[in-house]
């Protein structure tokens, strides 16, 4: 059974105890650890791995024995309770060996919680998953927290009185990072409100929020695809300042600008396309997309492409020019473009 939505949020809350393979699989390792761990925590406790309840098989070991999964599944521990066996990096190549653990698999056995990257449709792993009766599928997306995520991962960290301002704030903090961060984040912010009665506020928020070098990486980019040719020299010392890698830049302009190039090359157009982008853009990156759209065309974008690939080429050989002048020059060359 596949889960999405709704049912996939409900899920990772509240897991079933009768699956016999819970797979979990994503663009973003970072979201699906995060799904796994509380998948794992609802199903056998903060304590299976001192009680030796947890079992980890990693693909690398199922790939050398083919045996080891169906015997830690089959393992009888000292401690009584429910027993999970996390496998780790799980492809399409490990469908036959799953397939034959699952024909085993008996009430009592240890539940499968694997966890994968990216799986096509047509994926046999995701297709198994899918079809058996004794399965569930949970895609994780690259979505942005809607409120009651923020509600939940502000309980559990016991921050118990957010207001609207605060609220809405983490909201628009959590479209900016991931899973993680945003929990370590709360978790801060509880920190800092200990012991403090009045409300979550907005300004909380933005003292407890970490500086954001991805979000200058965004403005950047934005900058660049929106033609913005003025201003990237100041974001880009802002990011040199901050830690920021020539070679990072050049691969974050590239993977925005083959975004924009998927748009163009889908038959039915970019406003069509980008509602199938995978991990789905929502909100204001999405309507900067499609603002961006409309000022590029196909053949701009494919030369935009081509600067940035020559640009990570020369940054990666023994150039021995400034890496950042390369960047910023390219970057204002392919600004410039977009307004031709």
């Amino acid at each position: 059974m596949k889960l999405g939505g709704r049912d996939a949020k409900a899920f990772l809350a509240k897991p079933s105890t009768d699956a016999a393979l819970i797979l979990i699989y994503g663009a973003d390792g970072m979201r699906v650890d995060e799904a796994r761990s509380r998948v794992i925590t609802a199903l056998v406790g903060e304590s299976a791995t001192d009680e030796m309840r947890l079992t980890r098989v990693p693909a690398a070991e199922l790939r050398r024995d083919s045996a080891r999964l169906d015997e830690a599944v089959k393992e009888r521990g000292f401690f009584p309770g429910a027993r999970v066996v996390h496998l780790s990096e799980a492809t399409d190549g490990l469908t036959d060996v799953i397939t034959q653990v699952l024909d085993d698999w008996a009430p009592g056995d240890a539940q499968i919680v694997a966890t994968a990257g990216i799986l096509a449709q047509r994926s046999k792993l995701r297709k198994l998953s899918e079809a058996s009766n004794k399965a569930l599928s949970v895609a994780i997306y690259d979505d942005p927290p809607d409120r009651s995520d923020v509600e939940r991962l502000a309980k559990e960290a016991g921050v118990q009185d957010v207001d609207r301002d605060g609220t809405a704030a983490l909201l628009e903090l959590g479209g900016a990072m991931g899973p993680v961060e945003m929990r370590q984040t709360i978790e801060k912010l509880a920190l800092y409100k200990h012991g403090d009665p009045t409300p979550v506020t907005a300004a909380d928020v933005e003292a407890m929020a970490p500086q954001r070098l991805e979000a200058g990486t965004d403005a950047l980019v934005a900058a660049v695809a929106s033609g913005d040719a003025q201003a990237i020299g100041a974001i880009l010392a802002r990011l040199r300042s901050q830690g920021a890698t020539a070679t990072s830049l050049c691969i974050d302009a590239t993977r925005h600008f083959r975004t924009l190039f998927a748009l163009f090359a889908d038959p039915q157009g970019p406003s069509s396309a980008v509602a199938r982008l995978r991990p789905p853009v929502f909100g204001p990156r999405r309507d900067a997309l499609l603002r961006q759209a409309r000022i590029w065309t196909l053949p701009k974008v494919g030369t935009a492409l081509d600067m940035l690939v020559e640009t990570d080429l020369e940054l990666r050989s023994s150039s021995s020019a400034p890496a950042m002048a390369l960047v910023e020059r390219t970057l204002i060359r392919i600004a410039r473009l977009a307004r031709r």
